[in-house]
């Protein structure tokens, strides 16, 4: 009998040491968070890697402001509204620094070209996304883009084509990411498609590159780098790629 007492007194004092060690863990688990609550508060914004909003625009579009609780602010929430808000950034990452400081990474899109429709200017970025609707003035600073007509173009939205255009428009974008690819962007100059076969760029102030429409847009990039650096400083003309080969034809040939 005496033995069974002790084995039960035991088992007894078992589940009152587990019990005692769940409720501890639970007291200390609430003592963190509170502790969190009252002395982890946001006292400094951090914005780094924007140039076309301000940072208290940036804070604006998160909502975020000083003395939120920095382990409540929901960086996925903050990172959504930032992106939709503002049509100009293309990524973004949030952090925390203790004790007290709210990080945000920015990257911006790069601007690529200038299209006119719906009574508009449009410009858009190196992924087709539509960065703002302006005007001709402001538009004059992008290379312009034609030979695709805009559908119902949105702020924000990727650009939507006229039907029969997709093909062009998915051409141009693979353009644009080889270009960005390799560095040659600001090299850009101005964007044709109006021809069924190939695309037609303006490049460097003195050159104008005919481009198949279909075909590999990073090895067409490489080949033009290639071409322009086997040629005097002094050349102008066309680079056809279009052929088998790159052919240089000087402008002043074609004017005889």
């Amino acid at each position: 009998m005496a033995a069974r007492r002790n084995k039960r007194k035991r088992r007894n004092r078992g589940r009152f040491g587990f019990l005692y060690k769940v409720l501890s863990a639970a007291v200390i688990v609430a003592a963190i968070v509170a502790g969190c609550a009252v002395f982890f508060r946001v006292e400094n914004i951090e914005v780094n890697g924007q140039s076309a909003y301000t940072a208290e625009q940036i804070i604006g579009a998160a909502e975020v402001e000083q003395g939120d609780n920095l382990f409540a602010v929901n960086k996925f929430k903050v990172m959504r509204q930032i992106i939709s808000r503002l049509p100009y950034v293309d990524e973004i990452s949030v952090s925390r620094r203790l004790p007290n400081t709210l990080v945000i990474n920015v990257v911006e899109c790069v601007p690529a070209a200038a299209i006119q429709g719906s009574d508009a200017w449009w410009i858009i970025d190196t992924k087709g996304k539509i960065l703002e609707r302006t005007d001709e003035t402001r538009a004059a600073e992008f290379p312009p883009l034609t030979g695709l007509t805009p559908d119902s173009p949105v702020v924000g939205s990727q650009l939507e084509v006229a039907e029969g255009e997709e093909n062009k428009l998915a051409s141009l974008e693979k353009l644009f990411a080889a270009l960005a690819a390799r560095g040659m962007t600001d090299q850009a100059e101005s964007f044709d498609l109006t021809a069924i076969n190939f695309i037609k760029m303006g490049y460097g102030g003195r050159f104008t590159v005919k481009i198949p429409m279909n075909t590999d847009f990073n090895q067409a990039a490489k080949i033009l780098e290639a071409a322009i650096a086997a040629l005097e400083e002094t050349d102008r003309g066309v680079i056809d790629l279009t052929l088998d080969e790159p052919h240089f034809i000087p402008y002043a040939s074609m004017l005889g």
